[in-house]
């Protein structure tokens, strides 16, 4: 029986994941309609499907494990 492994991310490793972003940009960006819905929320916050984040970073262009440079969009 084949089984498969669900790659989940919370607000840490989004943030990580786009350079150090504060936790509260992580959910001012999980607040827009087109980020993807959470699959879960946990006491610690809000999960997601970490294919679904990435898709959404890279189909805005926003560079994982890039540091952001103040001023830039």
């Amino acid at each position: 029986m084949a089984s498969s492994t669900l790659r989940l991310l919370g607000a840490h490793e989004i943030r990580t994941q786009i350079g150090e972003i504060s936790r509260q940009r992580v959910y001012q960006l999980a607040r827009r309609p087109d980020f993807p819905r959470p699959v879960a929320e946990l006491a610690q916050g809000k999960v997601w499907l970490a294919e679904e984040v990435e898709a959404w970073l890279e189909a805005r262009r926003i560079r994982l494990d890039t540091p952001r440079h103040p001023g830039e969009p």
